[in-house]
């Protein structure tokens, strides 16, 4: 078994942690260590489990060790991820046992990613790092995603959509096919996106329209 530690206490860290439960009833997978968060007291116990520290006991930490970023907002993800500096720490892909892909082979997806429970995946489609499915999401035929993207539960996303770095999606939202979204991009919960949107833009309403731009640089 591989040690793994969930970094983010909150409420999408304490559902990470079933989902791990759940890998290892098809399979001893993952020794779960506990929560690395700042906002924490170092061993406070969540749900069982502690915490073990912040950034700094995480980057000091003596051996190989997995961990998942199980944090929604993009930016927060990034900059949790450029923090990061032990080479002994690594990202794995973690993907819910319910979860159906289609094609595996013509399915690519980057270090860092969880795929929660109920999502269905079809054929040729590449995802970025670090990119978050929460539960009950579509994503069909010749989609590209990009890294640190957050979809939250019950989004659709149709044929050939290119969707940029970074992007934050709301619950129950939907991208028709070949639409082209940019980076930094928040589209509400409810959503129906029939246009491309440009970067930086928070798009709400059926149909999606932009209502206000932010940076583009998200990581900021």
């Amino acid at each position: 078994m591989k040690d793994i530690a969930v970094f983010g206490a909150g409420g999408m860290g304490r559902e990470v942690i079933p989902l791990l439960k759940d890998i290892n009833k098809t399979g001893e997978v993952w020794n779960i260590l506990g929560f690395f968060d700042d906002s924490k007291t170092k061993g406070e116990l969540i749900n069982g489990l502690p915490v073990l520290g912040g950034m700094e006991e995480l980057n000091s930490w003596p051996s190989e060790l997995c961990v998942a970023i199980s944090v929604g907002i993009p930016a927060t993800k990034m900059k949790i991820v450029e923090k990061i500096r032990n080479p002994r720490i690594s990202f794995p892909v973690l993907i819910h046992p319910s979860v159906i892909i289609g094609e595996r082979e013509y399915v690519s997806i980057g270090k860092g990613t969880i795929i929660c429970a109920g999502n269905i995946l079809t054929t040729n489609i590449r995802i970025g790092e670090f990119v978050l499915f929460n539960l009950s999401c579509t994503v069909t035929h010749d989609d590209v995603i990009g890294d640190y993207c957050s979809f939250m539960p019950g989004v659709s996303i149709s044929g050939e959509d290119i969707i940029g770095r970074g992007v934050y999606v709301g619950t129950g939202a939907n991208i028709i096919n070949r639409i082209n979204i940019g980076d930094n991009v928040t589209v509400g919960a409810g959503a129906v996106v029939v246009r491309d949107l440009p970067s930086g833009c928070t798009a709400v309403g059926v149909p999606a329209r932009p209502v206000k731009f932010h940076s583009v640089n998200s990581s900021k």
